[in-house]
């Protein structure tokens, strides 16, 4: 097949679409965390992009979607892009340029790691924060990116459907932020003192960006300008309106008010969870994910809360709960109706497809939460994870820093 320029258009700006995801997260989580750790929190998602630009192009990218070893891991093949060129990979798109695939791929690599620092928010070093990044997105994400997505990948093999990456966005960083919150000492003051949001029209702002976004996220994945990319875009708008109403809903009844913050935290917990089926299921499905995202969503940050580990900004209540949800409905829901290269599910009388969604969501998710606590382990002893007590007590804007974000 020839390159398509209406492909390779599309592509290219969904590629840009999932870019100002990350900067966006940075808003969201910015805003929610106290003004003297705002600068620090926002420009941890920056540096993740040119860290992650740097480490996909030298390696990353052919470690997660290179030449096959055995299901587990790319070659280093394609080492500097080498052999990555403006000709159609008939595996990854065969009608836009290699490269064209592999940038969109990069913005995925550079948000998932970004979303894992909500779990340690306002706490760790800058320079043992980098090394993290690094290791992590090596270690963790390129392996599991090349298990689902990979021509040869073990997981993909298998018939596993995520489509836009519930396994391997949300749930690899929904898991590692649970095992982050778990191996960080807590925040001082945690569970005494008031730790509210700061900036509540940041966090909107932010959230707002997001779903923008989110529509390359998902219906970028088709890799084409078509139905599936229509239906895509259609499911995914359709889930984070209803997550949105349905965590509002809940907090109101529970809390008396409705919630702003709760409202866009739900929509983003639908667009999660619809993540990987976006490609498989009709608009009805989609409200159907979306309110289950919005309700077991809300009642693992409930959860969280009253077990007081201290996960800063419920990653894993979002993301780590949104991404396994979203994988299992992906194995009920699915339709080869919607698209006829993706898989039935359960409702379309294919059991079988929900108990592999449910191999990967435990399979990626012990490796992700073992692999994950390893490095921290290692990079505790060796540098250390927490700033000095002085030095959180000042805020991360000035300590690791030495700029405040207001005057």
């Amino acid at each position: 097949m020839e390159i398509s320029a209406g492909d390779t258009a599309w592509i290219l700006t969904a590629s840009a679409l999932v870019l100002l995801m990350t900067p966006a997260l940075g808003f969201f989580y910015g805003g929610m965390v106290r003004r003297k750790n705002a600068t620090a929190t926002i420009f941890q998602s920056y540096i993740i992009i040119a860290l992650i630009s740097v480490q996909w192009v030298l390696f990353g990218y052919s470690l997660a979607f290179g030449p096959d070893k055995a299901g587990i891991i790319g070659g280093i093949e394609w080492f500097g892009l080498r052999g990555v060129g403006l000709e159609a990979n008939q595996d990854y798109g065969p009608t836009i340029p290699h490269q064209a695939f592999m940038v969109f791929q990069l913005m995925f690599a550079i948000i998932t790691p970004a979303l894992i620092t909500g779990a340690f928010a306002e706490r760790m070093k800058f320079k043992t924060f980098m090394i993290f990044i690094l290791l992590w997105a090596t270690f963790v994400y390129d392996p599991v990116a090349h298990w689902v997505w990979a021509s040869g990948g073990w997981l993909r093999n298998l018939g596993v459907l995520d489509f836009a990456g519930g396994a391997v966005v949300h749930i690899t960083s929904g898991i590692a932020a649970l095992s982050a919150a778990l191996t960080f000492k807590t925040r001082l003051g945690f569970r005494r003192e008031p730790m509210d949001a700061h900036n509540v029209p940041f966090v909107l702002l932010g959230a707002g960006m997001l779903w923008f976004g989110w529509f390359g996220f998902n219906a970028g994945s088709a890799l084409a300008a078509g139905a599936v990319a229509t239906s895509a875009f259609v499911v995914t708008n359709t889930a984070g309106a209803m997550g949105a109403l349905t965590w509002m809903t809940l907090a109101w009844w529970r809390g008396g008010k409705p919630s702003a913050i709760g409202a866009v935290s739900g929509g983003v917990v639908g667009l999660a969870a619809v993540t990987p089926a976006s490609g498989y299921i009709n608009p009805a499905a989609a409200l159907l994910i979306g309110l289950g995202g919005g309700i077991f969503c809300f009642m693992a940050c409930r959860l969280r809360a009253r077990l007081g580990f201290d996960d800063s900004l419920d990653v894993f209540g979002c993301h780590g709960v949104g991404g396994v949800w979203g994988i299992l409905a992906t194995g009920i829901f699915a339709s080869t109706a919607v698209n006829s290269s993706g898989g039935d599910g359960l409702l379309a009388g294919n059991p079988g497809q929900f108990y592999v969604q449910l191999l990967a969501a435990v399979v990626i998710g012990l490796y992700t939460y073992f692999m994950t606590f390893i490095l921290l382990k290692v990079l505790d002893r060796t540098m250390g994870l927490n700033v000095h007590n002085d030095d959180e007590m000042s805020g991360l804007d000035i300590s690791q820093h030495g700029e405040q974000a207001y005057q």
